[in-house]
């Protein structure tokens, strides 16, 4: 009865998390819910650059147009790309900025420029932080795709569906385990 309940999903110290995102956002954020993502646990611990340290990083420069970066992603089969100016990371172009800030509003997404429509100085993730990490970001930021970058270089990019692919190859690895 006098023990201190330890919330359900990835260990973590909710206080820092806390720290972190009033960092993130320049102001202080209040305490939310007890636990965070118990869905994921096990899989939060693992360094984030783990899901993508295989795949090649796609990136596009920051003066093509959004037709151009709209192609490159339907033609790689991704949602998201760095972009980049002189080889360092500017911002990153996903298909919401596509579908928010220039179908939407009707501009013409032949004659608009990446530069003009996407995320300016994205929030990254390093290459050794958590998964864990990552989902908060993701969470609190309502963000699909992640930049892992070392400074302005970028070591990849990870979404939510990476994260949960892991966690599914996990779960079907550990019933594989049980069942034998």
């Amino acid at each position: 009865m006098g023990q201190k309940r330890q919330p359900l999903g990835c260990r973590f110290n909710f206080q820092v998390r806390i720290a972190r995102v009033a960092w993130l956002r320049g102001k202080v954020m209040p305490r939310r819910g007890k636990g965070f993502l118990p869905l994921f646990e096990g899989v939060c611990m693992a360094p984030i650059f783990d899901l993508v340290k295989d795949r090649r990083v796609y990136s596009i420069d920051a003066d093509r147009t959004v037709l151009e970066g709209a192609r490159y992603m339907m033609e790689h089969n991704i949602g998201a790309l760095p972009v980049l100016r002189n080889g360092e990371l500017v911002g990153i172009f996903s298909e919401r900025d596509i579908m928010n800030r220039v179908v939407a509003v009707g501009r013409l997404p032949g004659t608009t420029q990446i530069s003009e429509v996407m995320t300016h100085n994205p929030k990254t993730v390093s290459p050794d932080e958590s998964i864990e990490d990552c989902l908060f970001l993701m969470r609190e930021f309502g963000f699909r795709h992640v930049l892992i970058a070392d400074g302005k270089q970028v070591k990849g990019l990870a979404s939510l569906r990476d994260i949960l692919l892991r966690y599914i190859s996990q779960q079907e690895s550990e019933k594989r385990r049980m069942a034998v």
